[in-house]
């Protein structure tokens, strides 16, 4: 609801003062600015990692918007170039409150004092922006304009940029046994309520916030440790990015999952799962945590 702020002087309030014995001073006038800046609620922004068709896996704010940085700004220390008309067409994604984050290391989030005293989002030190040319969710229109903007990843790195392969890697985790992991050894997960004959990811939306599915190119060269290359395939999702299967399950990260062999997705809503290198489920026991019982009520699986 809008609230009109006006300046107001404070005769009356003086008057009633004055006839109570008050000694009279000069009137205050009340900024409009600065009440509405006191009025103004903090409001936390999202930064989430989402698959967007023909690019891949990138940042979007909490709208799904995607989200780009500017290779003409600075790292070292954060500072944003992109003013005026640029930020007309490059709108800063601004914070009056926390940077929370679905997908990405909170590490890498901060915020920056533009010129014009607004708190800007930095990942991995880069501003990011919104470009006005994406009408909805899931476009990336801006991705390589003026050679100078590109869509932000997960590691706050431009899409584009050279990447570390993606991996498939058979691993021995102590206290668990046998799990598929990627290339920075991290838990790969598969989801039973998804199909098999043929492969095919059900895992969208809110769902693919908590559990990002492993993302890969048609023309990538994927590296398998430990696996039968014969298990290994790929999957086209409904976004229109492409997602590793092994023994035809399409396989997922898990964002509550922080550092090399933990299994904290295993067994959560009693249909994720570890996976091991014959492209099945694990049979490793399921140890109910908070962790998981947290993530059972936010993904609704």
């Amino acid at each position: 609801m809008s609230r009109k702020h006006l300046v107001v002087p404070v005769f009356a309030g003086l008057a009633l003062l004055t006839g109570c014995g008050a000694a009279q001073g000069p009137p205050t006038l009340i900024d409009p600015a600065a009440a509405a800046v006191q009025e103004q609620p903090t409001k936390p922004v999202s930064v989430n990692a989402a698959g967007v068709a023909g690019v891949g896996t990138v940042l979007t704010d909490q709208s799904g918007k995607t989200l780009y940085l500017f290779t003409k700004d600075s790292t070292n220390p954060p500072a944003s170039t992109c003013v005026d008309d640029c930020a007309e067409t490059w709108p800063p994604l601004l914070t009056s409150g926390d940077v929370l984050g679905t997908g990405v290391d909170p590490k890498l989030l901060g915020t920056i004092t533009r010129a014009d005293g607004t708190k800007q989002v930095t990942v991995n030190k880069w501003p990011v922006y919104m470009y006005a040319g994406d009408s909805r969710p899931g476009e990336a229109n801006g991705q390589g304009l003026q050679d100078a903007w590109y869509a932000v990843t997960p590691e706050g790195k431009k899409v584009g940029a050279p990447a570390e392969p993606i991996a498939v890697v058979s691993t021995e985790i102590p206290d668990f046994g046998n799990a598929l992991t990627n290339q920075d050894g991290m838990t790969l997960y598969l989801f039973t309520e998804d199909g098999t004959k043929p492969p095919k990811s059900t895992c969208d939306g809110e769902c693919a916030k908590k559990w990002p599915p492993l993302l890969t190119t048609p023309d990538a060269d994927l590296e398998i440790e430990g696996v039968d290359p014969d298990l290994i395939g790929t999957v086209t999702r409904s976004d229109g990015t492409v997602q590793v299967t092994v023994g035809n399950w399409p396989v997922y990260l898990f964002v509550e999952d922080k550092e090399p062999g933990q299994t904290k997705g295993h067994g959560v809503g009693g249909v994720w799962f570890v996976i091991e290198e014959e492209g099945c489920k694990s049979t490793a026991p399921v140890e109910k945590s908070d962790s998981s019982e947290e993530a059972d009520e936010d993904t609704g699986y």
